[in-house]
Parts: structure tokens; C-alpha cells; sequence
């Protein structure tokens, strides 16, 4: 797939939610209590803080029945403006729901209540194989020098255990070979449970054909928190510039690799602030990452320049946790069989404060290239006008 068609379908994904089943981390959508007009008129500055409030305690929102997970209200109330941060719970709310509406455009929401059932369905009669599995257990999961880098919560104990092959690239032991194995054989079992009910599964996203997506049957909690005490540690320190500390929602999923599976990834860019990329197994030859430099949506086709040029070789238990605007792919794989764990993780908060911005020299390649291009010409201009007038100050 050409990049013009990924940056294509990323725009016409909603976000919040899964590329390809496009219903990702909605529920149900339900009418704002208090008309917006109400709070325009009574709220003059509407725009977002660009680093939370830490201070500010925010409502609870666990009764609120929305297409939105409750912890992402109380995570963007710490990013409203001041003029709002004491106004009633429901003028916040319907702010908020204002501002997450135009990630779900109405023409979808039939189609995420629809995805909602479908969700219900495979729960309400799918009999996990592991259920150890679909609630978080530290030692078990992971390996203990990433346990330990978590608990200590620094950028040096991160540091200790990472290998950046190019900055930006972030690989590390994580995962527990015992864990994989039954990860695996949870993927396995439902992939059967699927067929022998003859129920039509959603893929992961527009690229993959094979794959599971993991929050349909159970997982979505356990992402969730995977997401909040262990990958949200790591990209505040990597990646602040694009929300790394302000991660409130997510999509996770299994993609397959082999004979009679997906053989490759196509260049592409992802539907994510930031991303996990975790290798779960098994044998296989090929199948390497390759990327080509961070863009945003105006330069996600520019040039890739020399020095962006990585290659990445899979190791179960590994992970790579990148820049969602990150160009990559995979090659093809060769030989045997290799399954991945991967999660997206998105800020609503970065997300909003984006339309706000149109440099983005901070975190996109090409940006900072043109950005450094005028320094120089501003800085070329400067001496030339110096030398014309001898140096004269006068």
C-alpha cells in the first residue's frame, strides 16, 4: 500500500478508535446533558491545556453511560481550561463529549453501537482458555529487569534495559516466554471457537487479513492497564512531544505471519501516538521491521533521508515501542510462523491540541529539516548584511 493511502484511511479513521474494524475503544453514544450553547456562552477560553493540571482532582465519570471509556473524561478534565476547571460536572462533560465528538462522526455511530453488541455476543458466549491471562500479574507476565525499570520509574532505569538503534526506536525484553506461550494458546483457542461457531471475527485493521483483534473477546481492560502502568511510564520519557504522559485510550491485537497467513507489511504509518510492538513467537526466518523517519500528515510521503534508514530483526519476547507517525513495515517472512502483539496507544488531549498547531519541527523529520534550512538562511542573511556594512554597528 502507498503512503498516500495509508495517510488517506488514517484521516478517514475516526480517532479513538481500530483502523479496519474502525470501532476500536467505543460503547454506546448518548445525548449531552447540557446544551453546548449553554457552555460556549458561559465559557470564553475553549482551548486545552497543553500539559495537564496534575494538581486538579477531576470528577469521577464511572455512572456516565458513553461511546467514551470513563477514564478518558477524568484524564482530559485535567487538560481543560482554567475558566472551567470549577464549573459543574455536566458543563465539563458535555465540553468534553464536544470535543471527543469529532473523533466519531455521527454517520458512525450506528456502527459502533452495532460493534458494541458484537462485542457482547463473542463475551457472553466465548469460554476463555487461560482466564490468568485477562487480569495483569506482574511476575508472571513480564520478565523482572523491565519489572524493575518500571518500579523504579526513571529515565535511567529505562535506559538500562533499552537498545535504540536509531532514535525513536525504543527495543527491550518484556515479555515472559510462559506468558507468550499461553497468549498463543489463548489466540489459538478462540481462532478455533470462531470456526466451529461459524462467527465472522473483525481484522485488525485496512492491512492486516489474518490477525485478532484482542479487546473484542476480554482483553480490554488488561490492554488498558497495560497501557497505563506500563507503557505510559516509558513514553512520557520518549515521546512528551506527542502525549506520551496523556495516553487514555487504546487498540490491541494479534497480527500472523507465515504460510497461509499475512506474509508482509506494507509501508505505512499508524493510527497511534505511540506504539507497542511486542514479538510473541514462534520459529521464522524474515519478517524484519524496517523504518523510515517520523512525519507528520502534510510530509507523511517526503523523502526518507539516509540517516533514517533502520532495520529491526524480531525476538520473541521483545518489544518495540515507536512513534505512531513513524514510517515502517515488515518484510516478508521466509520461513515459519511469527505471531505479534501490538497495541496503539492514543491522547485525546495531543490529538486536540494538534489542529491547534502547524509546526511540528518538535517531533517530525521533515519539519526539522525545513526548520534548520531557515535558521541558515536567516543566519546567512544576517552575516551578508554584516560584511556590506564592514561590520558597522552604527
Amino acid at each position: 500500500m502507498s503512503l498516500d493511502g495509508a495517510a488517506e484511511r488514517r484521516d478517514e479513521t475516526p480517532a479513538g478508535n481500530g483502523s479496519g474494524n474502525e470501532m476500536g475503544e467505543v460503547v454506546a453514544p448518548v445525548a449531552a446533558p447540557v446544551p453546548l450553547s449553554a457552555v460556549r456562552a458561559s465559557y470564553g477560553d475553549r482551548r486545552l491545556r497543553l500539559n495537564p493540571n496534575k494538581a486538579h482532582k477531576p470528577d469521577m465519570y464511572d455512572d456516565v453511560q458513553s461511546e467514551f471509556d470513563p477514564s478518558i473524561f477524568c484524564s482530559l478534565e485535567r487538560h481543560l481550561p482554567p475558566s472551567m476547571l470549577e464549573a459543574p460536572r455536566d458543563a465539563k462533560l458535555a465540553f468534553m463529549r464536544e470535543i471527543l465528538s469529532r473523533y466519531l462522526p455521527e454517520g458512525d455511530r450506528a456502527r459502533v453501537q452495532r460493534h458494541k453488541e458484537y462485542r457482547q455476543s463473542i463475551m457472553s458466549a466465548y469460554q476463555p482458555l487461560h482466564k490468568e491471562l485477562y487480569n495483569i500479574t506482574s511476575s508472571s507476565f513480564f520478565v523482572p529487569s523491565f519489572i524493575e525499570a518500571i518500579k523504579d520509574n526513571t529515565e535511567e532505569s529505562f535506559r538500562k534495559i533499552i537498545s535504540e538503534p536509531s532514535s525513536g526506536v525504543h527495543s527491550f525484553a518484556m515479555l515472559q516466554p510462559s506468558f507468550c506461550e499461553l497468549l498463543i494458546s489463548e489466540i489459538h483457542n478462540f481462532e478455533k471457537w470462531v470456526t466451529a461457531v461459524k462467527f465472522k471475527t473483525m481484522r485488525p485493521n485496512t492491512m492486516n487479513k489474518y490477525g485478532t483483534v484482542l479487546d473484542d473477546f476480554g482483553f480490554e481492560a488488561m490492554l488498558n492497564k497495560l497501557m497505563e502502568e506500563f507503557i505510559c511510564p516509558m513514553s512520557k520519557v520518549f515521546f512528551p512531544e506527542v502525549g506520551g504522559s496523556t495516553l487514555d485510550s487504546h487498540h490491541g491485537y494479534i497480527v500472523e505471519y507465515g504460510k497461509d497467513k499475512d506474509l508482509k507489511l506494507d509501508y505505512h504509518v499508524d493510527d497511534s501516538e505511540v506504539t507497542l510492538n511486542v514479538c510473541l513467537g514462534k520459529q521464522f526466518t524474515g519478517g524484519e521491521l524496517f523504518f523510515r523517519g517520523v512525519r507528520c500528515d502534510q510530509h507523511v510521503n517526503s523523502e526518507t533521508q539516509p540517516e533514517e534508514i533502520i532495520e529491526y530483526s524480531h525476538v520473541p519476547g521483545q518489544a518495540v515501542l515507536h512513534h505512531g507517525r513513524h514510517r515502517h513495515g515488515a518484510r516478508p517472512t521466509i520461513s515459519g510462523y511469527r505471531i505479534n502483539l501490538i497495541i496503539w496507544c492514543r491522547s485525546s488531549a495531543f490529538r486536540e491540541m494538534k489542529k491547534y498547531q502547524k509546526d511540528f519541527s518538535n517531533w517530525c523529520g521533515h519539519c526539522q529539516r525545513e526548520k534548520r534550512v531557515r535558521q541558515r538562511q536567516c543566519l546567512d542573511a544576517t552575516k551578508s548584511a554584516f560584511l556590506r556594512t564592514g561590520g558597522s554597528t552604527s
